[in-house]
Order: C-alpha cells, then structure tokens, then sequence
C-alpha cells in the first residue's frame, strides 16, 4: 500500500481543522490521571490547565532481520511529558525514546553496539471538537445501570484533536544518518466513548516531513475497564509506511491505578513479518503534579436554567400578595377569638 502526499494537501488539512475551531468545546478535566499509556496511541484529550503529567517506563525488544542477516537486543527507556497550557483544549507535550541497541551480523560475526534517541520531539495538540461538551445532555443515568452501560448511536461521534510538532535528531544519530536537525510532524487524533467502559482511540500522522524518508503511520488502540475500575486492558495496532521502514505491529496490555494521580503498566508486543521480527515488551508508570484549579465563575455569568430559572419581579409580588393575605387571614382568626 502507497501514500502519498504534498504541501498541499497538508495546508488543506489544517484551513479544514482550524475553520472547524469555532465549533469546538471544552475538554474535560479529570480527578483521576489520564494517561496515553501503556500504548502509544495519543488521546484526544488533554490533561488540563496546570496540570504537568510524566508517562515513562522502560522496555526490552529482540529484533531479528532475515535478509540483513542480523540479530538485535535493544533496551530502551521512554518518557513523556504533558502541561495542560493556558486553556482546558490545549497541551504541549515532549517525547523521547532513548535506545541501547547490541547488533550482531551473523555472516561475519561482527557485532556493533548503537546508542542514541530513536524519538525526540516536542509538540502542540489541540482539541477542536468534544460530543461531550454539553454536560447537561450527557449526565449518567442514576436509575439504569444499563442504560449507562449500553451502546448509542451518538458514541459514533469523536472527539477530535490536531496535533503540530517537530523531531529533532541532535549529533550524529546511528538511527537517522544524514537527516534534518528538525522534521514537522502533524496528527489527527480521534477517540470515541464506545461505552462507559470502553474507549476508542485512533492517531494518523506524517512524520519527517522535508525529509529524505517522509512517514505515513495509524495507530488504533482500544481499551476496556474491567469490573474493578482501578484495572483497564488495551489492545493495539500500528502501521508504518515509509521507504525506509514499514511494518504492522500488534500490543496489548494492562493498567492498574494506584490513586487519583499515578497508574503503574505492563505491555507487550511483535510485528507481522520478519523483516524485521519484532518481540517486545515493557512496564512504566505514570504520575501527575495536580495543579488544576477551576475558575470561579460570577453568579450573573452563570447559566440560571439549571436552577429552577431566573427570579422575576412578578414571583416575589405573587409570593408577598399570598404572604400578606396568610397574615391577614390569621390576624381575623384572633379578633374573632
């Protein structure tokens, strides 16, 4: 399968999401973390204004080529960072992957030894339309667990995000040789409530873009949570196009809270080929410094509907005209009596 694609079509991309802005609403913040981990997959969602969230773990991977002839270990350490910036819609984000990879050429039995970033780069993602916004329309029904718990049809409505970046490949690289210093990258994020319980999330980007080797990838991620909330499984699929590498990988994995703002996570994975194999897998955890606070919002600013309405001159006249004949009733009984 081949991609194309151009500048363009990339400006049209963004005049098409950012005409789209005016529609958008506000994401929520969560009391409980919100993390795009153990996949790789990227939330529609961001982790909201001061808030400052770090995903990281650590992984090993045995990756074997059958026509280089080559076997590898690598051992890898990944971290995140999130800052919910300004606004509930916007976060920037930083992403690095650091990987020690040991070669060995089985033809002539010389091995070489690799150790530098396989990802770096910081980004900006936004969140230009939530199905969610409207509070009121979307409360929980307190009397059906099933109805809660069942599939609508509005579900098939995303919550869509873009997303605006840039690699950096800093010194000489053995992962990306002779490419730019710096490569946008943009993303359209989805994610969809399919049911109370179970979320799904799918990301398309072009990566390195300028680059000798430009990258087409997706990634769709579904997750679960189980009967006890504090534990969720995913499961994970990924493509990459490009003509330097292309593959489809498979992850699953789970997650367990610990509190409000940690989540400790296991994973594992492989590819669909040999060229190469890939088996992996990996734990990490993730902990937010919650510094969120909401705004207060003065009472004229607020919405009185959800309130019994607005209080009019004429319901205080009627309220004191029944007042005053209670009293003038009463004031008639004691004269009688």
């Amino acid at each position: 399968m081949t991609y194309y694609g151009s500048l363009k079509q990339l400006n049209l991309l963004f005049i098409v999401a950012f005409v789209s802005i005016p529609f958008c609403g506000l994401s929520q913040y969560t009391e409980i973390i919100n993390s795009n981990r153990p996949g790789l997959s990227v939330s529609a969602y961001s982790v909201g204004t001061n808030v400052l969230q770090a995903e990281f773990g650590a992984g090993f991977e045995q990756r074997d080529h059958s026509r280089l002839a080559t076997e590898s270990n690598l051992l890898g350490a990944d971290i995140s960072l999130r800052y919910g910036l300004f606004f509930e819609t916007l976060e920037i984000n930083y992403e690095g992957t650091f990987d020690h990879q040991n070669k060995t050429y089985l033809n002539t039995g010389v091995e070489i030894t690799n150790s530098d970033f396989s990802r770096n780069r910081l980004g900006l993602k936004f969140l230009i339309f939530d199905p969610f916004r409207n509070s009121e329309n979307n409360k929980p029904n307190l009397y059906s667990w099933k109805a809660n718990n069942k599939f609508r049809v509005k579900n098939l409505i995303p919550a869509i995000s873009i997303y605006a970046g840039a690699n950096f490949v800093l010194g000489d690289n053995p992962f990306y040789r002779d490419e730019k210093i710096i490569s946008p990258r943009v993303m359209i994020v989805t994610q969809n409530k399919i049911t109370s319980r179970m979320e799904l999330i799918s990301n398309i980007a072009y990566d390195r873009i300028g680059t000798e080797f430009p990258e087409w990838n997706y990634t769709i991620s579904l997750s679960h949570a189980l009967n006890n909330p504090k534990w969720s499984v995913f499961i994970e699929n990924q493509g990459i196009k490009s003509d330097r590498y292309a593959d489809a990988l498979l992850r699953g994995g789970v997650a367990h809270l610990l509190g409000n703002n940690m989540q400790v996570d296991l994973n594992f994975g492989a590819s669909f080929k040999d060229t190469p194999s890939r088996i992996f897998g990996g734990m990490g955890m993730s902990y937010r410094l919650d510094m969120h606070q909401d705004k207060i919002k003065a009472i004229s600013d607020q919405d009185p509907n959800g309130n019994g309405g607005p209080i009019r001159k004429k319901d205080m006249l009627k309220k004191s005209k029944k007042k005053s004949k209670k009293d003038k009733k009463v004031t008639n009984s004691e004269i009688d009596f």
